[in-house]
This record gives C-alpha cells, structure tokens and sequence, in this order.
C-alpha cells in the first residue's frame, strides 16, 4: 500500500498494490499496523456501503459531538470525494481536498475526525464503501453547503446535481459548528 499525504494536513491517498492476472485481482485493503504508521492511532467501529446513480451529491457531512473518521473506497464506478477541514487549530482550516476514487484506480482516501465529507457520482452508478471510527449520531449529524461560495469546491458537475432534502439546506461554512 502507499500512502501519500494531500494538501490537506491530515487526509491521505492510499493505492494499494493490486495483483492481478487473466483469473481477475487481489489486493491488500487495510492492514492495522500500517495504517496507524500512516494515518494514526484508529479503532474502526462501523463499515457502511451505498449505492447511488450518476449526479448524486451526497455531503458534505459530518458529526460534532462524536466525530468519525472514515476510511472511504469504491468497489463499483467513480466519485469525486472531497473532504473539508473544520479544524481551527489546524493549519489548512477551511481549506478542501478532492480526488477520484474508482473501481479502476482501487484508491482509498482517509478523511479523519474533524472534516466535513462528502461525494459526487461521475459514472452511471457508484457503490461506495467506507470503515468509520464512531457509530453513526443521526441527533449529532451536519450537512455543511456543498455550493458554499467561501470553500468554492471545484465539483465536476454535470449539470445540477441531485440532493437530498437535508443536503439541499446545508449550513454556509460561517453557521457550521467548528472542531477546536
């Protein structure tokens, strides 16, 4: 696996070492002590998987009280994967981060406690898979403007994207509860 560092403090790209021959693939996708070596100290408690058709924008999502770090994939079609950092202290608050992440390339991004995540689908369909490091607080959760002119995320839209009902009223980076 290598794990390369992105312009936002803390989120990494991993791409595994994929084996494969005419029969089909093997890939390596978490091994425990390579990870913390990488990315830190993480127990994952949660492992979620969705489906979703091509213009979907799901996020940008987070939860306050019980932050999750999430270790994202997709097993089937591409998305564009971003994650903000909400971090005060950090130095690259604000600031966002976005990368592909396909079947083809077998990518995985981490995206730690703290940032705001979410994804747009590029292909007909996209099965997305992700590990969390805290169980899911639908009391504790915040969808923060996917369109926020502030972060300007360069999203590959193609045409309007579609939103859920809470997507839709995400809160402006200025109204989001911050991490210290």
């Amino acid at each position: 696996m290598h794990y390369e560092p992105l312009k936002v403090k803390d989120v990494v790209l991993m791409t595994p070492a994929v084996f494969g021959d005419e029969r089909g693939f093997f890939m390596e996708t978490f091994r425990h002590t390579e990870f913390v070596k990488h990315c830190g100290q993480y127990e994952f408690v949660q492992d979620n998987h969705s489906k979703s058709k091509k213009g979907i924008l799901r996020g940008l999502h987070y939860q306050h009280q019980n932050p999750q770090g999430k270790l994202v994939r997709v097993t089937r079609g591409e998305v564009y994967d971003v994650a903000v950092d909400l971090r005060k202290s950090s130095p690259t608050f604000g600031q966002w981060v976005g990368v592909l992440l396909s079947e083809e390339n077998k990518q995985m991004l981490w995206v730690p406690p703290g940032f705001a995540h979410g994804f747009y689908v590029t292909s007909d369909e996209a099965e997305f898979q992700y590990k969390c490091t805290d169980y899911y607080a639908p009391g504790d959760e915040y969808s923060l403007a996917w369109n926020d002119e502030s972060l300007a995320i360069d999203w590959p839209l193609d045409g309007e994207p579609s939103l859920s009902a809470k997507d839709a009223q995400g809160l402006v980076f200025s109204e989001c509860p911050l991490f210290d």
